[in-house]
């Protein structure tokens, strides 16, 4: 007996809205507070969601968040001060960074 194309079709939309947000990754936007290239950790100031005129990334929320770089995707490196927004894994206790975006150095709203 043959299956029907929109069986398969139908199939396949639900494991992929079934399983995909498994696939997302958790994202994070702060101030730099400091880079260690030796043990491959950065740590940021994370910022809330509250975007002003005065504050457009965000307010700062006072909690700092330290995450793993050492297999990150880093677009313009970042230094001390500069506004990132990190996209991570959480492996146990660690935040292991996928990709780092400069925003503050990369701002798209200013095109």
């Amino acid at each position: 007996m043959k299956r029907n194309p929109v069986f398969w079709c139908v199939t396949l939309l639900f494991l992929v809205f079934c399983f995909g947000p498994a696939w997302a990754a958790e994202v994070s936007q702060g101030n730099c507070i400091s880079v260690n290239d030796k043990d491959k950790t950065l740590t940021i100031e994370e910022y809330d969601l509250n975007f002003t005129k005065d504050k457009p990334y965000g307010h700062p929320t006072g909690k700092n968040s330290t995450y793993n770089i050492a297999t990150a995707l880093i677009g313009i490196p970042p230094t001390k001060g500069d506004v990132l927004r990190i996209s991570y894994d959480v492996k146990g206790t660690e935040r292991i960074a996928l990709k780092i975006m400069n925003v503050s150095k990369q701002d798209l709203k200013k095109k």
